[in-house]
């Protein structure tokens, strides 16, 4: 983790993180505590299914994402949290197996109008597989603190 501050949010700057891998334990796990569905929990109905096999919930593949965005991309002497998400889509299912990498671009950095010690970040962010396959998309907010 490098230290990052609001500063150094450029519009424009693009990276790759990653890749994390997905375990099947993992996808089965998760969708039976979280979204119990048939193709992210049995792996003989998920043939039968319509995806051919076991994938991981949408949510989950948020969660992979989460973990790569907070371990890399964010900073923990920075971050402030985030107003919310836009654009949030599951454009190609995440199967047990996959290496995701996080891909990002910082489309807007703007410091705050009423707390100037801190600014808005705007960030295009794509999840993909190992063959580019981008498997979520979406446009993150989140809060940074300036340098002091």
């Amino acid at each position: 983790m490098t230290e990052r501050w609001f500063e150094d949010y450029v519009p424009g700057a693009t990276a790759e993180f990653g890749p994390l891998r997905v375990e099947e334990d993992d996808v089965v796990d998760f969708g039976r505590r979280f979204d119990p569905q048939p193709f992210h929990v049995d792996a003989e109905a998920a043939a039968a299914g319509p995806f051919g096999g076991l994938i991981a919930s949408g949510w989950h593949t948020c969660a992979l994402m989460m973990r790569l965005f907070a371990d890399e991309y964010l900073s923990p002497v920075s971050s402030l949290g985030s107003p919310g998400v836009d654009e949030l889509r599951w454009r190609a299912p995440v199967r047990p197996g996959d290496e995701l990498t996080l891909r990002t671009t910082v489309e807007e950095a703007r410091v705050s109008r009423t707390k100037p010690d801190r600014g808005l970040v705007r960030t295009r962010i794509e999840l993909a597989n190992r063959d580019g396959v981008v498997a979520l998309s979406m446009v993150a907010m989140n809060l940074v603190r300036t340098r002091p």
